[in-house]
């Protein structure tokens, strides 16, 4: 999520003026606002790495994917003069011919070795983006998990101490905070 660079000094105001009251609840409240919002960043940052890497992954695919491609045109070249060598050989009886399609042959193995390495580091790519992705989602739930706890905890301060509304954020809060932790494991 997009959240300002001053969104924690925004939550350290509120918490200074709430302690000015001079309600222990309300100050409580305010301090856990403020762990929330730490957490929260902290999670937000992740979400971030997260998206990050896994379009680093699928730009790697995609990259392994074209050099298996140009291996397999390549391969596609070496395969017609190898065929036309052969042919030749065949036709004159020229070893010179039949050595060439030969040494064309052995070349092919090793452009087609290369092709496949190249597949199937494109599908290491592919299946670590995926990997990064589901992470990404679960991050972004998380996130808004601690968000909704933020605000929904600001309700206790607003009005003047009602504790149910600081319940209900601090579950929030949890479930976040579960969630960021089940995106890793």
């Amino acid at each position: 999520m997009n959240d300002s660079p001053t969104e924690h000094l925004e939550h350290a105001e509120h918490a200074q003026h709430v302690a000015h009251l001079g309600d222990d609840f309300l100050t409580t409240v305010s301090v856990s606002i403020a762990i929330l919002a730490v957490i929260a960043a902290t999670v937000g940052s992740l979400e971030t790495m997260e998206t990050a890497k896994a379009f680093a992954e699928k730009n790697g695919a995609v990259l392994e994917q074209s050099k298996a491609s140009d291996a397999w045109a390549f391969y596609q070249a070496k395969s017609v003069k190898q065929n036309i060598y052969a042919l030749a050989a065949e036709q004159s009886g020229k070893s010179e011919y039949a050595d060439k399609a030969r040494r064309y042959d052995g070349e092919q193995k090793e452009i087609e070795k290369t092709a496949r390495e190249h597949e199937h580091k494109a599908q290491e790519s592919l299946e670590s983006s995926e990997h990064h992705e589901h992470r990404h989602h679960v991050l972004t739930v998380a996130v808004t998990l601690l968000h909704v706890s933020i605000a929904i905890a600001t309700i206790a301060i607003i009005v003047r101490g009602r504790r149910w509304p600081w319940y209900c954020a601090l579950a929030l809060g949890a479930a976040g905070s579960v969630a960021a932790f089940y995106a890793y494991i």
